[in-house]
């Protein structure tokens, strides 16, 4: 069987797109190879910063010839009918087509359609160009004298060759040829640009790569990257040093070099006053190198860098990592700059006096006065919910109010959630957003906060996905609860909901970072009045501020309220945009889905109660009584639908004296029984015990259904029968909806 090697050669492409952009490459040329009638055995993609290829192996050498029938309208069809079936058979008159008889249909019209199979070569020449011309680029640019030339071809970088080869490995292959834009097909490709920039003729895939390796090029970028953290570490295990790694940074290098050459760089000891969070972005961001630690030690950092170069020097890359070190010097001298600028008092301490007074600020403080000054500019975090200020303010509040349910200090708690967001007017904060809450915490230490209230700064972003860690420290969890609740509660206010795939806002990962929160620290929340209190707190501090935006203006400056509908609508709204949440988590933990639709109710607001229900029933309903209950709370259920849909009477309260059997008594017995024992249960929030209260029913529930025939034809004997089944629902309901739960 023949095999497919296509090369599309071009100046540098982003480290960020190679990946992505093989990927296409593979699944556009694939899927219109099997469109156009071949197979294959196998199709592997690779990527250089210069080159995307594609390996197909086992591709058919023509795709079969098709003949089809496609079956026509009546002989006495309307002529727009018969125009219809032309188009679609292909036809340009219904001469083309054949006359079939049916001994019950009568004579109707069919196309008799043959195509012959093709060439591949001829395929593949005709998808190519249009692949290229199509390729799916975040960014494009034309190039050239053609680029003035409406329509000319468009690629992430200018392209400068294309290599397409096709045959069996005991033939010679030939180019499939085809051109576009000027730019013609061959079997020439080009190594390193630099160490190897000659032509290299190319016959399949395998001489390729090994061609392509005596050119100074390694083709496949796993293989760059095990190349790279292999040199990387040896290089630092021989200098005592460990490497510091970083999967990212090594995904992105590899797409920068075709040949990588590992080296070591240093700057002075003196930079290793920066801490090492802020020296290592410094490193990574502008120059694109790992760093190195002592042997041993996980905090500090050493003052020697690898870099990957593209080139094998003469001097064996000491004028590389020199020059790459005077670069980090140089940004390593802002860091410090940065590090001690946001330890220094500010300049405009005058200006900060009445935000200091608002929020109990010490201005003899550095991160107190970036607080007071993020305060001070009316710093906007949403146009309708106000500054970043007035966010604190309400946070605060939320956090004091949280403290005692988790078990926090309310003043640390406090505090924490003044200074949470102090660090975003800092000067390394502005040169690395990524570190906010992180150099928060830093700042905070030095100037001699209390533990709880530095972890909670950097921890009350988390956690900011379904992996990422959970604080555990209460105070932490208090600030980071009232963030997310806060960001919720104000754009469900507004009516700025996620909507399809679309969630500016990270709404979604602020919901399931409040499930995390609570289920993982065992927290239970009444979320309904939690949120009911906050929205007021924020609908009230939102028209404060429209009320005085409109006296300042002299009326002029016209708001309406914040709110967008009723109170109570937006808090149920928000409810069930957590359990949907609350879904998602349980399912990725394993639960029935079934048990979570059972158990979750619209006016269920205690997540840690909800999970607890579902395990409680899960474990119940492994168990023989919980099997037999719930196929008898089931039959029980649908025989109350069934009589209920008939519109049947159903006695509001059962009457013990219309009972004419010891079942319906021990039956009755068993519901008063258990209904009391669950309903104690879950008021101390045991629902294994309210489970174990209702398996009482199990033998009452069987012999009922045994001996008693629930249609009697007394209509009041009847009515009191099927109100004992509705007090099985009523009873069993306590905990779960049974008949959800299949089984």
């Amino acid at each position: 069987m023949p095999d497919l090697l296509l090369e599309l050669r071009s100046e540098e492409i982003p480290a960020r797109m190679q990946r992505k952009a093989a990927g296409d490459l593979k699944k556009m040329l694939t899927d219109g190879l099997v469109e156009a009638g071949l197979t294959y055995e196998a199709a592997r993609e690779y990527w250089t910063p210069r080159r995307l290829t594609l390996d197909i192996r086992g591709l058919t050498a023509r795709s079969k010839d098709i003949h089809e029938d496609i079956k026509g309208p009546s002989t006495s069809a309307p002529e727009q009918a018969v125009q219809g079936f032309l188009r679609k058979a292909g036809l340009s008159s219904i001469a083309e087509a054949h006359v079939h008889s049916d001994p019950k249909k009568g004579d109707f019209y069919v196309a008799h359609i043959s195509k012959p199979g093709r060439a591949a070569e001829e395929i593949i020449a005709g998808l190519v160009p249009d692949i290229i011309r199509d390729f799916p680029w975040p960014k494009s640019m034309r190039w050239g004298p053609a680029s003035a030339k409406p329509g000319s071809l468009r690629w992430v970088r200018p392209l400068q060759s294309i290599l397409c080869t096709f045959g069996p490995e005991t033939e010679e292959p030939v180019v499939v040829d085809f051109e576009i834009d000027g730019i013609r097909s061959g079997n020439i490709t080009y190594g390193h640009r630099f160490l190897a920039p000659g032509e290299i003729t190319v016959r399949r895939f395998d001489d390729y790569v090994g061609k392509l390796e005596a050119g100074k090029v390694v083709l496949d970028a796993d293989r760059r990257k095990e190349i790279i953290l292999a040199d990387a570490r040896n290089l630092a295990f021989a200098n005592g040093l460990d490497l510091v790694e970083d999967e990212g940074l090594l995904e992105e290098v590899s797409g920068l070099v075709e040949w990588p050459i590992v080296l070591m760089g240093e700057f002075e000891e003196a930079f290793l006053a920066i801490p090492a969070e802020v020296i290592r972005l410094t490193i990574r961001a502008n120059q694109k190198c790992f760093v190195t630690r002592p042997q041993g030690e996980s905090d500090a950092l050493s003052n020697r860098f690898i870099l990957t170069a593209n080139i094998e020097a003469k001097d064996g890359g000491k004028e590389i990592a020199h020059g790459n070190g005077k670069v980090v010097r140089a940004r390593l001298s802002d860091a410090l700059y940065f590090w001690t600028t946001d330890q220094g008092d500010l300049s405009d301490l005058d200006q900060l006096q009445a935000s200091a007074e608002k929020f109990g600020l010490d201005l003899k403080k550095p991160l107190d006065q970036r607080m007071a000054r993020l305060d001070h500019l009316n710093v906007t975090f949403h146009a309708k919910l106000g500054t970043q200020g007035e966010r604190v303010e309400r946070i605060k509040r939320l956090a004091e109010e949280l403290a005692p349910v988790v078990g926090a200090d309310p003043t640390l708690a406090g505090r924490a959630a003044v200074l949470a967001k102090a660090d975003l007017t800092t000067e390394v904060v502005g040169e690395f957003p990524e570190l906010q809450g992180t150099m928060g915490r830093k700042y905070a230490l030095l100037q001699g906060e209390h533990p709880s209230v530095a972890a909670a700064i950097e921890e009350h972003y988390k956690p900011q996905g379904p992996s990422d860690y959970v604080p555990s420290d209460p105070v932490s969890v208090a600030v980071a609860l009232a963030d997310k609740l806060d960001t919720l509660v104000g754009f469900w206010i507004i009516d700025e909901k996620p909507t399809g795939s679309k969630d500016p806002y990270a709404l979604r990962r602020a919901a399931l970072g409040m499930v995390r929160l609570t289920l993982e620290n065992g927290t239970p929340l009444s979320l309904l009045s939690t949120m009911a209190k906050h929205r007021k707190t924020t609908v009230d501090q939102i028209d404060e501020r429209h009320a005085r935006e409109q006296a300042e203006s002299g009326g002029d400056h016209a708001h309406g309220r914040g709110q967008v509908g009723d109170g109570k609508s937006v808090d149920r709204d928000l409810l069930a945009f957590f359990h949907d949440r609350l879904k998602v988590y349980l399912r990725d933990q394993g639960a029935r889905h079934d048990l979570i639709d059972a158990v979750i109710t619209p006016q269920s607001d205690d997540l840690l109660q909800i999970v607890r229900r579902v395990e409680a029933l899960g474990s119940f309903l492994d168990t023989e009584d919980g099997k037999n209950l719930l196929a008898g709370t089931k039959r029980a259920a649908n025989i109350l639908a069934a009589e209920e849909k008939k519109k049947t009477a159903v006695a509001e309260t059962v009457e013990p004296a219309l009972f004419q059997q010891d079942a319906e008594k021990s039956l009755f017995a068993a519901v008063n029984q258990a209904e009391k024992q669950a309903g104690e249960a879950i008021q101390n929030q045991d629902f294994s015990a309210a489970m174990l209260a209702l398996s009482v029913l199990r033998e009452p529930v069987d012999s009922f259904f045994e001996h008693v025939l629930v249609n009697d034809e007394d209509l009041s004997v009847r009515a009191n029968r099927l109100a004992l089944l509705a007090r099985i629902r009523t009873a069993t309901g306590q905990v779960a909806d049974f008949s959800k739960i299949a089984g």
